[in-house]
């Protein structure tokens, strides 16, 4: 019987090689996981189209002032959406930002942001309602009527004083339901730090 002894050198160079491909392997698995990550991240943009990413050029003669409308913390059911038969063309919705951070905010301030809302699509988009999910929040559209290519600007202020939330980073929303059959419920989130 023969035995064969490994020399220190020839055990090293064994490891190193090892350890080259476990770093190999670990780089795959990590961009592998990338990958995933930035797929599930695009189908959710694509999905819910609440994404910087979705562009739109517009100017003032584009802005809708037809149905303005005034959203404040309700609860229950609204009106049913009036949604366009299937076979004709459809609105669509699409929200150029979906989300702002007013950073740090005194706890007796009122903030404002502006987002623009707009029709991509073929057929009017109607908002048939829209609410805010806390009574220290409320939105103003300059329109719940767009018609394809206008945009809506919605005014959504935060209230920092309605309740006593100091030390506390807060985030509210907006919940918009319209009549685009993808997308029948867009949502708008802000975030404040309150000192």
């Amino acid at each position: 019987m023969t035995t064969h002894t490994i020399s220190q050198k020839e055990q090293r160079r064994i490891q190193r090689k090892r350890q080259a491909q476990q770093r190999r392997l670990t780089a795959s698995l990590a961009i592998l996981g990338g990958v995933v990550l930035l797929i599930a991240v695009g189908w959710m943009l694509w999905r819910n189209n609440l994404s910087s990413a979705i562009g739109f050029d517009y100017d003032a003669a584009d802005i809708a002032y037809d149905l303005p409308l005034h959203t404040v913390h309700e609860m229950g059911a609204g009106p049913p959406i009036p949604f366009l038969p299937k076979d004709e063309p459809q609105p669509k919705i699409a929200i150029k930002e979906g989300y702002f951070d007013f950073k740090s905010i005194g706890p007796a301030d009122v903030v404002t942001q502006e987002f623009l809302i707009a029709n991509v699509g073929d057929a009017p988009l109607t908002i048939s309602r829209a609410y805010t999910t806390c009574g220290c929040t409320t939105a103003d559209f300059t329109s719940a009527f767009i018609l394809p290519g206008e945009v809506s600007v919605m005014t959504l202020t935060l209230d920092a004083g309605f309740h006593d939330v100091s030390g506390q980073t807060v985030r509210r929303g907006v919940i918009i339901e319209n009549n685009d059959p993808r997308t029948s419920s867009a949502e708008i989130w802000i975030q404040a730090s309150v000192r």
